[in-house]
């Protein structure tokens, strides 16, 4: 069995999850549904073990047909109550898969940022145990969740993006900010991605100055958030059931 991953662009990978899952005995089938379009999106649930979708330049309600397909593969696993984990383009196709909501943003959120867990039942949620109250992530979208699916938790926010993270079900987790970078990633987004950041009043130069400051804390505690996904999303346990 696999963990399905839908990569979205080549910048886009796996970083640091994709090591922490592979070093727990994880096998991974990587998907790349904007080059092959449908054609990447599994038919049924068979030999699946769980599902990762990650970040991607595209946007939900684009007109590609994969976009449909692939939101409908994630609603089909979380309604099978399978691990599933969205990143940025993949936390907004979650969220629109169960119905939640994805709007553009009036300023694009780039850079490093603090992320707060908020008060409440989020403080308790399994999978950000040891995460701190605050931490800098990185941050590169434009677009973010409006409203969450109906009996979906917020568990983070930002002061420019109220969702930062959110949990739908048992096993359903969307997270807008980057955990999953390591620094060559954000060398690459910033050559990827530079009308982004221009948008946003950013530069190369200034990315790689917030990340002489931030990267080394924010990489501690993106570990931490994998080590959790490990742990408690996919278990080595579930590595022998049949």
């Amino acid at each position: 069995m696999s963990i399905i991953v839908f990569q979205h662009h080549d910048a886009e990978r796996l970083g640091r999850l994709g090591s922490a899952l592979r070093d727990h005995g994880h096998r991974l089938d990587i998907r790349r549904p904007d080059l092959d379009g449908v054609s990447a999106i599994p038919a049924d649930l068979d030999n699946v073990r769980g599902v990762v979708s990650l970040g991607g330049p595209q946007n939900v309600g684009d007109a590609d047909a994969w976009l449909s397909a692939e939101s409908s593969f994630l609603r089909l696993a979380h309604e099978a109550e399978l691990p599933v984990v969205g990143i940025c383009l993949g936390a907004q196709l979650l969220a629109h898969a169960l119905g939640g909501t994805v709007t553009k943003m009036a300023h694009p959120e780039v850079g490093f940022l603090p992320v707060r867990v908020n008060a409440g039942p989020p403080q308790t949620e399994i999978m950000l145990a040891g995460v701190p109250w605050e931490t800098p992530f990185f941050h590169l979208h434009a677009h973010e969740v409006g409203t969450v699916p109906p009996g979906a938790m917020v568990l983070q926010s930002s002061d420019a993006c109220k969702v930062q993270s959110f949990r739908a079900g048992i096993r359903s987790f969307g997270f807008q900010y980057h955990f999953e970078v390591d620094r060559p990633m954000i060398s690459t987004f910033c050559d990827q991605f530079a009308e982004t950041l221009g948008e946003a009043g950013m530069s190369c130069e200034s990315i790689h100055a917030q990340a002489d400051e931030h990267y080394e804390r924010m990489a501690v505690v993106g570990d931490r958030l994998c080590s959790n996904f490990v742990n408690f999303a996919f278990p080595f346990a579930s590595l022998t059931r049949v």
